[in-house]
Parts: C-alpha cells; sequence; structure tokens
C-alpha cells in the first residue's frame, strides 16, 4: 500500500534538487526539553540547511498562558510567519535536528492549523541531511517580509473543555503518544508537579513506534503504519485526538494518519501538561 498523501514528506534528494526553487521556504523547527541542556536557537545559528530560518515553536506561542507553546491567535501566527519570509504562496519544509521528526511535525501540523497545506516534512531531518554530506551553512539566511494570512481551522486543535466532554460522549477516538510507562504511571513526568497516568478513555501508542529507529527516525511504510495502529486498537478512519506531555510528541501520529488518508485528526494543544496540571480533571492509572 502506498501513502495516499505522499505529498506530506520529501526527502533529502528532492531537497537538494529544489532547494533553489521559487517561493520555496525551508524552517528549522528543533526543540529540546529542558533536560536535554540542548540550546536549538545556538545549535541552528552553528549549523543548519542552507537557506532555512529558525521556527521557533516558544516563540510563535501564545504568551498569554504559563502552558509550554501553546498555538497563537491567527495573527500571531501571520506576524511571525510573514517576518521569517513566508507567504500563502510558499512551499514550507519543516525539518528539526532532534535526530527525530517530533519537532518539524509539530510546526507542519501549525501551517496547517492556520490554513496552510502546502507544507512538508524533510524525512529524516538535519541529521540524515548531514550523514549524506549535503551542505550546511552557518550564515544567516537574508530574511524578506512577506504576507502571510492565517485562517485557523478549529477541527484540527482541540482544548481542555472538548476533552472533558470527549470523556463522556466518547464520540472521538483519543490516543496518548507518550512511552508506555508514563501512560501507566510507573514513570516519573519529566515535568514537576505533575500527576500521573493518562486521559479516561484513551488508548496508548507511544509515538517512536511510527518511526523507523534504525534510519533517521523516518516515518514507516503505509502498510507498517496501519498494521501499529490498528494493533494499538486505533480506527485510522474516523476522527481522533492524539495527546502527549506537551503537544509537540502527539504529531508523528496526525502525520502518519494523513498518510493513510485521513486529513481531520487533531491534537489536545494542552495535553497532559494542561490536564495533569490541574487538581479537578479525571485521571486513569
Amino acid at each position: 500500500m502506498d501513502y495516499k498523501n505522499p505529498e506530506a514528506l520529501v526527502t533529502t534528494g528532492w531537497l537538494v534538487k529544489n532547494i533553489a526553487t521559487p517561493n520555496l521556504s525551508i524552517i528549522d523547527a528543533s526543540f529540546f526539553l529542558p533536560a536535554a541542556h540542548r540550546d536549538a536557537k545556538k545549535e541552528f545559528n552553528n549549523c543548519h540547511i542552507p537557506g532555512a530560518v529558525f521556527f521557533d515553536i516558544n516563540e510563535i506561542a501564545d504568551k498569554s498562558t504559563d502552558l509550554p507553546h501553546m498555538l497563537p491567535t491567527e495573527n500571531e501566527f501571520s506576524y511571525h510567519v510573514s517576518n521569517l519570509g513566508i507567504s500563502n504562496e510558499h512551499h514550507v519544509i519543516c525539518y528539526d535536528a532532534n535526530g527525530g521528526p517530533m519537532a518539524a511535525m509539530r510546526a507542519w501540523w501549525s501551517f496547517r492549523v492556520f490554513g496552510h497545506d502546502r507544507v512538508s516534512v524533510l524525512s529524516g531531518g538535519l541529521p540524515k541531511w548531514q550523514n549524506e554530506n549535503h551542505m550546511i551553512s552557518s550564515v544567516p539566511g537574508v530574511v524578506t517580509k512577506q504576507q502571510f494570512s492565517a485562517k485557523r481551522n478549529k477541527y484540527l486543535v482541540k482544548n481542555i473543555e472538548q476533552i472533558a466532554e470527549n470523556i463522556q460522549s466518547q464520540n472521538l477516538q483519543m490516543v496518548d503518544a507518550r512511552s508506555e510507562g508514563r501512560y501507566n504511571g510507573t514513570e516519573v513526568e519529566p515535568r514537576a508537579g505533575l500527576r500521573k497516568g493518562h486521559i479516561p478513555g484513551a488508548l496508548s501508542l507511544p509515538f517512536e513506534k511510527l518511526l523507523d529507529t534504525k534510519n533517521f527516525m523516518t516515518m514507516r511504510s503505509a502498510d507498517e503504519i496501519l498494521s501499529i495502529i490498528m494493533e494499538a486498537g486505533i480506527d485510522p478512519k474516523i476522527p481522533l485526538i492524539s495527546s502527549c506531555g506537551s503537544g509537540v510528541t502527539a504529531a508523528p501520529l496526525i502525520m502518519a494518519l494523513y498518510l493513510l488518508g485521513n486529513k481531520q485528526a487533531a491534537i489536545y494543544d494542552g495535553s497532559w501538561t494542561e490536564w495533569a496540571g490541574r487538581p479537578d480533571t479525571p485521571i486513569t492509572i
């Protein structure tokens, strides 16, 4: 079986051939948890794909909340993306340096939330690009401000009230992309103060299972993805909400379903950080 929407991914070979194409914008969306002790912006300045700009998910975010990297408003997203030199006519290529595509897929999903479907993820990201000895740069790119107009797709993102309602209605599948240990409440949460367990009714599918860990964390084949998600009890054809720790590692499942033809899967943006950080939300262990 082939991917139904293969345009969501581009290969390093494709990017080498098309890197100078007009209206092509490359973004480095790298993000690291504090425990990694890595500075994504500093690493970008030292090493990035030529012409790329840095897409900071902590800066292009809702600053009115203490929750990490929550989606901004339409106007805020439009402002930041325009200043990165991206217009509505551009084909946006997302990559990251994480050794896995979670942050790049979060950026891919963010563009889709704000009405921009001409967006793809670089398969294998910066690690694969470097391994193949393609050109890298430490020179800041010249950015010409463009005009980007965002239009939010409310169906691709869910809030805490909708999650609470879904626990009662069970209208949408709920999937937890965290590790099985965190899902079961047997692992320590990486963010202090959070309760352990999972949202009632949520299925478990750790995001790493969707990725080929022996091949630069690239997406698995369509047949492999289908087998993995069905084994987890997920129906790939019906609406779904993906959640994780803070809305980043929930994105690979959204990408996987998109590749299989399901374009309606959503992310619970606040995810476990919001849900478990409150005393009034139900939890299952």
